[in-house]
């Protein structure tokens, strides 16, 4: 039986993701919790969010995940989505600033105002829709996904990762809006994502299906 936990700490569309794992996983055993001892015993982890940074790093420092991810690190795959893959980073400039988890070194952005595209349109934020995510480096996650697939993204922030320094996360996906972003990251047995693979169809789910079977080992 493999057992996946998503953590929950009151910030994320945790039920979409259930379900998401649920269609595509096989002997599977899902738990949606924050207990901290199932957390332990899972074989992977999904760390998902949405909202504010603040209220979710202080849910996530109240409950130890951020303590509960440092250890899994090593351990077991863990995927990060969204805000998830936010806080994993250093530090992010949101609600004028807010120390991350530090799982690895980077900041966290804000789009700038007044984007355009290259036909001079105004651009929104928050960045919200469908967009190509181009694989900047191979990785077993993205088995069976065609390079420059679209996934749907909704975030006002994106991650900027220090990857010069040691125990630097690894830029595996960009996308851009209008300018490049950071969209997906690897580092030992993490892989996160900006977008929502859960509201990405198929390309989404064959991206939850290369989780239940990746080892962590790139």
């Amino acid at each position: 039986m493999n057992r996946i936990v998503v953590i929950d700490y009151g910030m994320g569309n945790l039920h979409s993701v259930g379900k998401a794992l649920e269609h595509v996983g096989e002997n599977i055993s899902l738990t949606i919790t924050a207990d901290a001892q199932k957390i332990r015993e899972a074989d992977r982890l999904i760390f998902p969010g949405v909202g504010a940074m603040r209220d979710c790093m202080a849910e996530i420092k109240r409950l130890e995940i951020d303590e509960l991810l440092k250890q899994a690190r090593e351990e077991k795959p863990v995927l990060g989505i969204c805000v998830g893959m936010q806080a994993m980073l250093s530090f992010s400039e949101e609600n004028n600033g807010v120390d991350c988890i530090d799982l690895f070194p980077g900041r966290v952005k804000r789009f700038q105002a007044n984007l355009s595209d290259e036909n001079g349109d105004r651009l929104k934020v928050p960045h919200m829709g469908w967009n190509e995510v181009t694989q900047t480096a191979a990785h077993p996650m993205w088995q069976g996904i065609a390079n420059n697939s679209r996934f749907y993204f909704v975030h006002s922030f994106y991650v900027v990762p220090d990857t010069s320094q040691e125990n630097s996360a690894k830029i595996v996906g960009e996308s851009s809006y209008p300018l490049p972003f950071c969209s997906a990251i690897a580092e030992q047995n993490i892989f996160a994502v900006q977008f929502h693979p859960e509201k990405s169809q198929n390309v989404g789910l064959q991206l939850l299906k290369n989780f239940l079977s990746w080892d962590g080992e790139l």
